[in-house]
C-alpha cells in the first residue's frame, strides 16, 4: 500500500465525517447550548427584575408603614380627645346630680323642719290646754276652744 493512498482515504473519510457531523450532530448541540444559553439569560433578567420588584415592594411596604403610623396618631388623638370629652360630660353629669341632691336634701330638711314645728306647736297647745286645766281646774272643752287653739298655733 502506498501511503499517499492510505492518507488520500484518510483524508476523504475525514471529510465526510466532518460534513456528517456538521450536518446531522452540531446542529442539535448548537441549539441546544443556543436554549440552554437562552435560559440562563432569561433566569438573569428575572433575577433582576425580581430584584427591582423586592425593592420597590420595600418602598411601597414602608410608605403604607408610615401611613399606618400616622393614622394610629391620629386615631389616638381622637380617642384621648373623647376621652377627655367623656370625663367633662361626667363631671357635668355628677355637678349636676349634686345639685339635685343639695336641692331635694334641702326640701326634706325644710319639710322636716316644718313637721317639726308644727309637732311642736300642737304639744304646745296641748301643754297650754293642761296648763289651763289645772289653772281653772276644770276640763277645757277642745272643741269649744278650736278656734282659739288655731289662732294660738298660727302666732307661735
Amino acid at each position: 500500500m502506498n501511503l499517499n493512498a492510505t492518507l488520500f482515504a484518510q483524508l476523504i473519510v475525514f471529510f465526510i465525517l466532518a460534513w456528517f457531523t456538521m450536518k446531522y450532530v452540531w446542529p442539535p448541540l448548537i441549539k441546544a447550548i443556543d436554549e440552554r444559553a437562552q435560559k440562563i439569560a432569561d433566569g438573569l433578567a428575572a433575577a433582576e427584575r425580581g430584584k427591582l420588584e423586592l425593592a420597590e415592594a420595600g418602598r411601597r411596604a414602608e410608605q403604607e408603614m408610615a401611613e399606618v403610623r400616622s393614622e394610629n396618631q391620629s386615631r389616638l388623638a381622637d380617642a384621648e380627645k373623647r376621652a377627655q370629652q367623656i370625663i367633662e360630660d361626667a363631671k357635668k353629669q355628677a355637678e349636676l346630680e349634686k345639685k339635685r341632691i343639695l336641692a331635694q336634701a334641702e326640701a326634706e330638711a325644710a319639710q322636716e323642719a316644718q313637721r317639726a314645728r308644727d309637732q311642736l306647736r300642737n304639744q304646745l297647745a296641748d301643754l297650754v290646754v293642761r296648763g289651763a286645766e289645772q289653772i281653772l281646774k276644770k276640763e277645757v272643752s277642745r272643741q269649744a276652744h278650736t278656734d282659739l287653739l288655731n289662732q294660738l298655733k298660727a302666732e307661735l
